[in-house]
């Protein structure tokens, strides 16, 4: 059963995550952030994750430490539900269309951390939400994940369809990489470690 549950209190946040990453894509998303409630839906949806996500924080400052703690928290989850990670495919990549946008991500499931982020999207805000903190949370979640993670948005006008490109292909790269297959006996390396 991959699945796992991290709770995350301090000063500035508290949250709760549940995760089943061999889900049926069902989602119970309230971080307090709307636009983030959106993008965590459509990781759940689209990456047949069934998740659980409850978040409050010093969000009249700003949404910066809640939606990076949402990362740092995801993150967390993710390396606890995969385990040692034998019998995994290990890499998965997506391409997403949405609408004028395409995004594409890969990502190795190693355990070692490492983003690169190639997707600019503005500084106009989506609703309220600042497109700037996407870096930040997909760079939480790499480094408490220990997955190497490669986010290229390729092409886009709307930064809300850009936004929402980049979660489904981050959804359904995650969904391949942490496929199993058994053809694979142990761990996918010729260190016989996908650990640090």
């Amino acid at each position: 059963m991959r699945k796992a549950v991290i709770q995350r209190k301090t000063a500035e946040t508290e949250i709760s995550v549940t995760i089943d990453l061999d889900g049926k894509g069902e989602g119970r998303i309230d971080t307090s952030i709307p636009f983030l409630d959106h993008m965590l839906s459509l990781f759940s949806r689209h990456g047949l994750v069934d998740l659980d996500i409850r978040g409050r924080g010093d969000t009249a400052v700003d949404d910066h430490h809640l939606v990076e703690d949402m990362g740092i928290c995801l993150g967390q989850a993710v390396r606890k539900a995969l385990g040692e990670r034998k019998g995994i495919r290990r890499y998965g990549s997506a391409v997403v269309p949405m609408d004028e946008s395409l995004c594409n991500v890969a990502m190795d499931l190693s355990g070692r951390p490492y983003l690169v982020w190639r997707a600019e999207l503005g500084e106009q805000k989506i609703g309220e939400f600042d497109p700037a903190l996407l870096r930040e949370f997909f760079k939480s979640f790499s480094d408490h994940s220990g997955i190497t993670l490669h986010i290229n948005l390729r092409y886009g006008t709307n930064n809300h369809h850009m936004a929402e490109a980049i979660f489904k292909a981050f959804a359904r790269a995650l969904r391949k990489a942490a496929e199993a297959d058994q053809r694979i006996d142990g761990v996918l390396s010729t260190k016989g470690s996908l650990e640090c």
